[in-house]
């Protein structure tokens, strides 16, 4: 499963992060590493951006970047 598919209140844990480059750069600059957990907080209605709540603080993420993190 990937953070995309989890709905708002949701959370889980960070299994995997499946791309290289820049975007796995900006992924782990938010502080989003296997073993973090993550909760949905709110999903646009076209699912575009994702906010999320990380070790406390609540960030966006592109619906892109969120297929990309593996959830468990």
């Amino acid at each position: 499963m990937t953070l995309k598919e989890l709905k708002p209140g949701q959370q889980g844990t960070v299994a995997a992060i499946n791309t290289t480059g820049p975007m796995k750069r900006r992924i782990m600059d938010m502080g989003i590493t296997p073993g973090v957990e993550i909760k949905v907080v709110k999903v646009a209605p076209l699912g575009n951006p994702i906010e999320v709540n990380v070790r406390g603080y609540e960030l966006s993420l592109r619906k892109e970047e969120a297929q990309q993190i593996e959830m468990r």
